[in-house]
């Protein structure tokens, strides 16, 4: 018999990845405060909980997709969170990308009352949700994370155990400081050409084959050409995953000077009412300052370089 699961969080990464869990046959209780959100889970053949404590009654494996720490601890142990409804050696996996301190602490209070947690949070954007080959790093113990790999490698392709609680957070943070100072640099690249006059098509196709050719050029410099910032990836969460980044480096004693200015860069396109669009947009902030933007057909506003 199939074991029973819920998902709470039902956003741009929620909704995708419970569906993929739909498709694979598995029994589904889903609450999300947005009722649209959980009314399209249920026309699915999920089952609608009013509450998180709900869900966990319902549930052996009980998965969270939230946008911040906050929230997780209010979910998890909140009044009608799920702590009050698991029953003793139920598996919560948070998937959320949260401070690894926020996740130890959780699986310390998940232990205490006789559930097992996983810090589980997730790379690829919207995109590799809806197809399910996510990439997964995960924090936790040897035996759970064997125990629920099969239900894993339904949402994700490349599932990693990286180490003990917390481990798969600070993993997710170092895979953010790469992936948005590569779109941060990449955007300085794009505007600098362009600033040039030359075509920014033909530049991407030159180069992304080198030493500068990136997963990241790839899938980010289409969509900027296009001027399509809707989001896969929303700067305003970034924004708090790179917090969440300096946040824990402090306190490790590292100094991080280029993921500092990365973080100010996103607080001035959320200033300027970017939050909402797509983390590819820091493109945006560089093109302010030039004075020119990026497109398929630039004129030049500047020396032209031969």
């Amino acid at each position: 018999m199939k074991q029973r699961i819920g998902f709470i969080g039902l956003g741009i990464m929620g909704r995708p990845m419970s569906t993929n869990l739909l498709k694979a046959g598995y029994a589904l209780s889903v609450f999300d405060i947005n009722q649209e959100a959980v009314a399209a889970l249920a026309a699915k053949g999920a089952f609608a909980a009013g509450s998180p404590k709900e869900v966990a009654s319902k549930s052996d494996i009980i998965f969270t997709m939230l946008p911040n720490s906050q929230h997780v601890k209010e979910v998890i142990l909140g009044e009608n969170g799920i702590l009050q409804g698991a029953s003793a050696g139920s598996i919560l996996i948070d998937m959320s990308s949260i401070s690894p301190v926020v996740s130890r602490e959780l699986a310390a209070s998940a232990a205490e009352a006789g559930l097992h947690m996983l810090d589980a949070p997730v790379s690829g954007g919207e995109p590799k949700a809806v197809d399910g080959t996510l990439a997964i790093m995960v924090g936790g113990s040897e035996s759970v994370f064997a125990n629920v790999l099969d239900i894993l490698q339904i949402i994700g392709k490349d599932v990693t155990l990286v180490g003990d609680s917390g481990s798969g957070t600070t993993a997710k943070l170092a895979n953010q400081i790469i992936v948005n100072l590569n779109i941060a640099a990449m955007s300085e690249a794009l505007v600098f050409a362009a600033k040039a006059g030359i075509d920014i098509e033909k530049m991407y196709q030159a180069i992304r084959s080198g030493l500068a050719g990136s997963n990241v050029l790839d899938a980010k410099v289409p969509l900027i050409l296009d001027r399509n910032f809707v989001a896969g990836g929303r700067i305003d969460i970034n924004l708090k995953d790179m917090a969440n980044v300096m946040e824990t480096a402090h306190e490790l004693g590292v100094p991080l000077p280029l993921s500092s200015q990365l973080l100010e860069i996103f607080h001035a396109l959320k200033v300027d009412g970017k939050a909402a669009d797509d983390h590819g947009g820091i493109v945006q902030y560089f093109e302010k300052l030039a004075g020119v933007q990026v497109t398929h057909k630039v004129k030049p506003s500047g020396k032209h370089y031969e």
